[in-house]
């Protein structure tokens, strides 16, 4: 049986260069776009480079609860077997949207949308199978507080990066706690921080001015550099059975101890399936 790959956000920058290798590497790849247009302008690009025909285009919007629960069901329907799962989709949103589910619209797309799509695929993964979660940086400067599903609804202030810090952590803990209940299943999980990178989501004209942009841009990661640590953790064989780790630039990262055991982590899990108890059931 052919193995398969689910990627979010596979329009986007790091995700076409994600989706481009396993297409290259002859696994069914599975893109979660935002557009359906988008998505198969990628897939016909990634086919002919490539000449692996089987890829599957899924728009969801990450930002509904129930989209992302509703395209579950769809690839546990049609995918007995799932080996990987890459949780690439990202934003920073530059002012307070509230969803449709009354979240935060960063806080649902970076860290709810991924935390549903991976809890409700977790019935057709295996032994062997892998989950790579794209993290950042700024996790370290993030912050779990008590409005932290509806950051900026209470208050006429939204800060756009810590918000998107909160949601890394977030992530992250996600990633750490996830790692040790699926470790009797063998089932690996691990965060990939790609550093800084020349994607959408950098709009440093709106931080400062449009000539930091031109002069700083040139000096940040390409899609592809950024792509490479989710790479390594996705397809590297000699990285067979490591979980719970967090990698960058291809190599693991030293965390502190409050990182790998954070007095949150329960407590945002449980948080967190209250929230989604509606679509995980």
């Amino acid at each position: 049986m052919k193995r398969t790959i689910i990627i979010t956000g596979a329009d986007g920058g790091m995700g076409t260069e994600i989706s481009r290798e396993a297409a290259r590497k002859g696994y069914h790849v599975v893109m979660l776009c935002r557009t359906r247009e988008g998505g198969e302008e990628r897939k016909s690009q990634l086919i002919q480079e490539t000449g692996n025909t089987d890829l599957e285009v899924f728009p969801v919007e990450l930002s509904s609860m129930k989209a992302v629960a509703d395209t579950a069901d769809k690839l546990l329907a049609r995918n007995p077997s799932i080996d990987l799962l890459m949780n690439n989709a990202g934003t920073m949103s530059p002012h307070f949207i509230q969803t449709e589910d009354g979240f935060e619209q960063t806080t649902a797309v970076n860290y709810l949308a991924p935390y549903l799509l991976t809890r409700k695929l977790l019935p057709n993964m295996h032994a062997g199978s892998r989950i790579v979660s794209m993290v950042s940086c700024t996790y370290q400067i993030g912050h779990i507080g008590p409005h932290f599903f509806t950051n900026g609804r209470e208050s006429d202030s939204y800060w756009r990066i810590p918000v998107y810090s909160n949601t890394k952590l977030a992530l992250w803990l996600f990633t750490r706690e996830l790692s040790e209940r699926l470790r009797q299943r063998h089932i690996s999980v691990n965060a990939a921080d790609p550093g800084i990178v020349s994607t959408g989501i950098i709009h440093m004209d709106l931080w400062f001015d449009p000539l930091t942009d031109i002069l700083f841009r040139p000096c940040i990661r390409t899609p592809r550099q950024g792509a490479d640590t989710a790479i390594r953790l996705l397809f590297d064989e000699s990285l067979e059975g490591v979980t719970g780790e967090m990698y960058a630039s291809s190599k693991p990262r030293k965390l502190k101890e409050r990182y790998l055991c954070h007095p949150q982590a329960a407590s945002l899990w449980a948080d967190t399936e209250k929230a989604l108890h509606n679509f995980l059931t």
